[in-house]
């Protein structure tokens, strides 16, 4: 997060090589999507947190998806990914 209403995600592969362009949807946990996107020549997408529970549904390519759930996207700034804190 990047303070209590704005959310930032990072899209990278397992060696972390960044995926510009690269699809990631904002899903609500009732199944409506809230954003679908593409990440930003950052590999980054930034959007307002939804006020309804969700996680991240990002999607590279057939059999190649990643969910995060909102949980591990709202952690404290001391327990983020080392990513997370650039």
């Amino acid at each position: 997060m990047l303070d209590t209403q704005t959310v930032r995600c990072r899209g990278a592969n397992n060696d972390g090589q960044e995926m510009p362009g690269a699809r990631m949807e904002v899903i609500a946990h009732s199944g409506e999507t809230l954003l679908d996107a593409r990440l930003d020549a950052r590999s980054t997408l930034t959007f307002k947190q939804p006020t309804q529970p969700f996680y991240v549904l990002f999607d590279i390519g057939p059999g190649l998806q990643t969910v995060v759930e909102q949980e591990e996207i709202l952690r404290s700034p001391v327990r983020r990914a080392r990513w997370m804190q650039k």
